[in-house]
């Protein structure tokens, strides 16, 4: 047996698997985070045990478990700080393999964890290089080439949702920087692109009645022809477009992957970004395909299982 296990703030999803990567039983638990988030690796540790048994197996069948993480890791595995879930200077990968007595523990950021399970058997399958973009409250990403992570020399290798996009942006991200594709492909930041449209513009829009807008609003009045929220979606997509051509003139990978909640606009968004991106890519005869992310919210465990298969 294998497990996949993918840390989130809220939740923590886990998968056992069989050992050629077929998901045989999923679960979730919520994440103790308090006091510096002492609980998080015994309720996994526990939970684990547990569903092994319950599966008619013995601990010692456990021949490997995967972990995603919110946060960045060093290249010993020391996660300096883990924000959302309450972790400071831990070995998570050590934490767990002691709890299990278990020598086979693997940990990776969640985003790069995602992107390899989309590569694996997600929207990236069957492509050898891919680029994973995940759209929701944050603009995250991940590159896997050869069924092998992109990490770089500080771990940020894929984290497209802080590249510089617009120059004339004078309201700051979250990261201190101004114009960060973030800023206008999130859920977060498509909400604050209308908004900002209609507080400067007198164009009609169904957006104007809507009380607590959301990106999904958006995106489907964008889809019915609302001219407002057209011209917001058009202007996200050339975002997208450009950060995109970013990544191609630099690691030119075959497929790109587009995740998240913002995804499930579907073929419309990338209508958005295609036409757009191959304005921006001339230099190439054959573009990179833009997919869409098949796994859900099941990439990370996928992808953390394959962090202990591939070694």
């Amino acid at each position: 047996m294998y497990f996949g296990v993918d840390i989130g703030g809220t939740t923590v999803k886990l998968g056992r698997f069989q050992g050629e990567g077929v998901l045989q039983e999923k679960w979730e638990l919520p994440t103790r985070t308090g006091e510096n988030g002492k609980y998080i690796f015994d309720d996994i540790a526990a939970s684990i045990l547990n569903k092994a048994v319950q599966a008619g197996g013995q601990p010692s069948e456990i021949k490997g478990v995967g972990m995603g993480l919110p946060g960045s890791l060093l290249p010993d595995g020391r996660m300096e700080i883990g924000v959302n879930i309450g972790v400071k200077d831990i070995y998570p990968a050590k934490e767990l393999s002691d709890r299990l007595g278990l020598p086979l523990v693997c940990c990776e950021n969640d985003a790069n964890v995602a992107a390899l399970g989309e590569s694996w058997k997600g929207g990236g399958a069957g492509f050898r290089s891919m680029f994973l973009i995940t759209l929701g409250t944050g603009v995250g990403g991940g590159a896997v080439f050869d069924g092998k992570i992109l990490k770089g020399s500080h771990g940020i290798a894929g984290e497209i949702g802080h590249l510089t996009v617009r120059f004339d942006e004078t309201e700051a991200c979250n990261c201190g920087n101004r114009g960060c594709l973030e800023q206008y492909a999130s859920a977060t930041g498509i909400v604050r692109e209308a908004k900002r449209e209609m507080a400067k513009s007198t164009i009609p829009s169904v957006l104007r009645e809507i009380r607590n807008l959301t990106a999904k609003d958006v995106l489907d009045a964008a889809k019915e022809g609302d001219p407002l929220a057209l011209g917001v979606a058009e202007a996200m997509g050339g975002c997208l477009a450009w950060a995109m051509s970013c990544v191609t003139h630099i690691v030119d990978p075959e497929a790109f992957v587009i995740g998240g909640g913002v995804s499930a606009a579907g073929e419309f968004l990338v209508g958005l970004i295609r036409k757009k991106y191959e304005e921006m890519t001339k230099i190439l005869s054959e573009k990179a395909e833009i997919r869409l992310a098949t796994l859900g919210n099941e990439a990370g465990i996928y992808g953390a299982v394959r962090l202990v298969l591939g070694k």
